[in-house]
Order: C-alpha cells, then sequence, then structure tokens
C-alpha cells in the first residue's frame, strides 16, 4: 500500500509517471493521422484525403483508430521508460555539468541516441501488431485468413506467435533501431534548444509557457520524423509482410532498392505531410502532458502561473 507514496517520492518515479501521461496524451491526440500515414506508405497511389475518404466511406470512422489498444496498452510503460531512461542517460553521458544545471545539449544529444536505442526492443513488437491492424482490410490474404481479418492486437500478437515465432514477432527490429536512435537524439536535442530560444532561461527555471511547451514539443516530433522518414517508410513495408504470400523484400536494402526501382525516389516520403501534421500535435501534446504532470507531482499538484496561456 505504501509503494506509490514511496515512488513518487523520489525523482525516479515522478519522471516515469510523468513519461506515462506524456504517452496516453500523445496516442489519443494523434492516431488517426497515424493510420492515413501507415497506409500511404503501403498504397502505391492516394493522397492523404483520398484515403481518409475511402476509409471512412468503406469503413467507418472508428476504422482510423483501429489497432489503438496496442500501442495504447504500452505506451504507459514504454513512454514513460523513455523519459526514465533519457534523464539518467542525459546526465551520464555528460558528467562534467553540475546537478543542479539542466544537462547539456551534448548530454541530451547523446541520452536521446542512447534512448532511442534501447526502447526500439519495446516498440518494435508493437509497432509490428499495430501495423498489421491498420492494414488489415488492405492487404491480400488467403480465404482462410479473412475470417479473422477483426480480431484485436492480442489476437494478432498470437497469430504472429504462432506463425512465425519471435523472430517475426521482432521483424524489423534492425530498421527500427536504425530509425530511433537518431530520432530520439534529434527529439531531444530540438525540444530542449526550441524551449530555451522561445524562453530563454527555462531550462533552468522549469516555468515555460504552456505555449513554449506545445510549440517546443511540436517542432522536436517534426524534426525527428524529417529525419528518419525514409527508413521509417522501410520499416513499414517490411513489417506489413506476412507469411501466408512470398515475402516481397528479403531485408532492409532489398526493399529500399526494390521500393526505389518501381516507383522512384518520391517513394520514400509518401505520408511525409501526414507524419510532419501528426508529429507536431503529437509531440506538442506529449511534452506539455509531461511537463504539466512533472510540475504536479513536484509541487503538490500546483502549476505555476507562467503555464497558463
Amino acid at each position: 500500500m505504501d509503494f506509490w507514496p514511496e515512488f513518487l517520492a523520489n525523482s525516479w518515479g515522478r519522471e516515469f509517471v510523468a513519461g506515462g501521461f506524456g504517452g496516453i496524451a500523445g496516442v489519443f491526440s494523434g492516431y488517426p493521422l497515424d493510420t492515413l500515414r501507415i497506409r500511404q506508405q503501403h498504397s502505391k497511389t492516394g493522397s492523404a484525403f483520398t484515403i481518409l475518404r475511402n476509409v471512412v466511406s468503406t469503413e467507418g470512422p472508428s476504422a482510423l483508430y483501429k489497432g489503438m489498444t496496442a500501442p495504447l496498452a504500452s505506451v504507459t510503460f514504454q513512454n514513460a521508460m523513455v523519459f526514465q531512461i533519457y534523464a539518467v542517460l542525459s546526465r551520464a553521458f555528460d558528467k562534467s555539468v553540475p546537478l543542479s544545471d539542466p544537462p547539456s545539449y551534448k548530454g541530451v544529444a547523446l541520452g536521446g541516441f542512447g534512448t532511442g536505442a534501447l526502447q526500439s526492443l519495446i516498440l518494435s513488437p508493437v509497432e509490428l501488431v499495430k501495423i498489421r491492424l491498420q492494414l488489415q482490410n488492405v492487404q491480400a490474404k488467403p480465404p482462410h485468413q479473412r475470417l479473422d481479418s477483426h480480431k484485436g492486437p492480442l489476437g494478432v500478437a498470437k497469430s504472429i506467435m504462432k506463425t512465425e515465432g519471435w523472430r517475426g514477432m521482432y521483424r524489423g527490429l534492425t530498421i527500427t533501431v536504425l530509425r530511433d536512435a537518431p530520432a530520439h537524439s534529434f527529439y531531444f536535442w530540438t525540444y530542449e534548444y526550441m524551449r530555451e530560444q522561445l524562453h530563454p532561461g527555462c531550462r533552468k527555471s522549469g516555468q515555460e509557457s504552456l505555449r513554449t511547451m506545445l510549440l517546443a514539443g511540436g517542432f522536436a516530433g517534426v524534426a525527428s520524423w524529417v529525419c528518419c522518414y525514409p527508413l521509417d517508410v522501410v520499416k513499414t513495408r517490411l513489417q506489413a509482410q506476412s507469411p501466408y504470400v512470398p515475402l516481397k523484400y528479403n531485408g532492409i536494402v532489398d526493399c529500399f532498392r526494390k521500393s526505389v526501382n518501381e516507383e522512384g525516389y518520391h517513394v520514400l516520403w509518401r505520408g511525409l505531410g501526414t507524419a510532419v501534421s501528426r508529429a507536431f500535435l503529437v509531440n506538442g501534446a506529449i511534452f506539455t502532458a509531461y511537463e504539466i504532470a512533472l510540475r504536479c507531482l513536484f509541487n503538490n499538484g500546483s502549476i505555476h502561473s507562467e503555464n497558463a496561456i
């Protein structure tokens, strides 16, 4: 009964819980745009608006939230771990900075890189299940598989384990690490840099406005996606492959080469507009929820007046 009060009494507990609140806010705010991004990357034609109109007319608005249970169920723990690992690594990579000062930009960038690599171990299976669910009515399947087309994330995960094993569950892990390590480095560095530019001195005082949180978080999300987007397209195509049909791609390089040869280099940026729009919205929500939760936990529920819009 005394676990949570004791856990929240230390800085690790606050970072962990605040990160969880941020993750939940991010999933709810941007999931429909994520579904559109995945369908754009997997298809050969169609704008975001065309795909949106077709999805709503043929499958209903709820299809935009298909597969959300998988990331939502894990996102609290995943995002909590991301912010907690980052808090530790950003200090560990530059110990010359006193604990009373914010971590240096060098520590922020290196800490973000390590955080992205480590969190891929959690994220890769979750994204695999999510992508399979989001593409359920898009991929061609044998008749015996169509009966299972509406099963939830647990059903999809069990099916993958049964037919492909752990190797199948972690399909796309390498490309996820290659995407997330540099992306998280840009992510946290951009956030820290932008919040300081928008509100000088706030990294040390912790009293930036909600507007600063939203904008800095939004710019951080955009920067992280732009730097790694071609890798995300390759990852989606690799993880969308089903064992019920012959595999089209035999690896990262093969997927990259075949995609470019068949559809041109522009395929590597397909869906970028949707991804960037979602990134700004989602990461603004994530950092705002994170910062507010952190202040509530540190200040017994009170938030500085500067945080009001």
